[in-house]
């Protein structure tokens, strides 16, 4: 399995935590962020790893450099331009081994999800990607049919509805959970390029292609993106 970890965020809600230090290096119970997914991938069997790298860049480099993790990372470099989730998937396409799935995880959520029992979800539904959702409070939901197939997304605060191709009137709202696994073929699909969201793709792709749900059902998931959810979590994850 080979896995792509979403490092190059600003870091702009953890506020004084990121002023001189990319989030991707901010320390929960002792340890950077990055360091806990790299060792929870290495842990579930990834070999190949792929960063991204925007802000403070050189400084994510160097501390990924100065450690001896037994699997395989390389740089995607973005410091030219952020390319947010989906333009940066697109940019790393050339560092992935080819025909393999590949794991996607955002460097501030942490879960106990089974990594593994995700892969073998993914490759036994014939997904061409599979997002981690629970149910969960937020303003933004994916919207998956009775088939557990994504159908659309809404935003609750605006109103806003987006629909993969017609409007249903059956489906079920669940928040993405920032852990989803996609086929390298995904990419011969692509509608967009540059700068944009993986989501605004998948909806793109939704109404021809399988993209389906994976119901997060572990006991502790976290969003470590604001200062009062990184106390949190080092309390969760002790």
């Amino acid at each position: 399995m080979q896995a792509m970890i979403f490092a190059a965020g600003l870091g702009t809600r953890l506020g004084e935590f990121t002023k001189d230090t990319p989030k991707a290096l901010v320390k929960l119970n002792g340890k950077p962020l990055i360091q806990h997914q790299i060792e929870k991938l290495i842990h579930a069997g990834v070999q190949h790893i792929v960063v991204n790298v925007h802000h403070f860049a050189d400084d994510i480099i160097s501390f990924i450099e100065s450690k001896n993790f037994d699997a395989t990372i390389v740089i995607s470099d973005e410091r030219e331009m952020l390319l947010e989730t989906g333009g940066g998937l697109l940019n790393a396409q050339k560092l992935f081994l080819p025909e393999q799935p590949i794991l996607i995880h955002n460097v501030d959520i942490f879960s106990d999800i089974d990594l593994n029992e995700l892969l073998n979800y993914h490759k036994a539904n014939n997904n061409i990607a599979t997002l981690v959702v629970a149910k969960r409070d937020t303003s933004r939901y994916l919207l998956f049919n009775e088939n557990n197939r994504l159908t659309g997304w809404c935003n609750e605060s605006t109103g806003q509805f987006r629909w993969c191709n017609k409007e249903v009137e059956n489906y079920s709202k669940l928040a993405f959970a920032g852990v989803h696994i996609v086929n390298s073929e995904i990419f011969k699909h692509f509608t967009l390029s540059g700068k944009f969201s993986i989501i605004d793709e998948y909806l793109n792709l939704g109404a021809d292609h399988n993209i389906s749900a994976y119901m997060f059902r572990g006991k502790s998931w976290i969003d470590v993106g604001k200062p009062d959810q990184l106390q949190k979590a080092a309390r969760m994850f002790r």
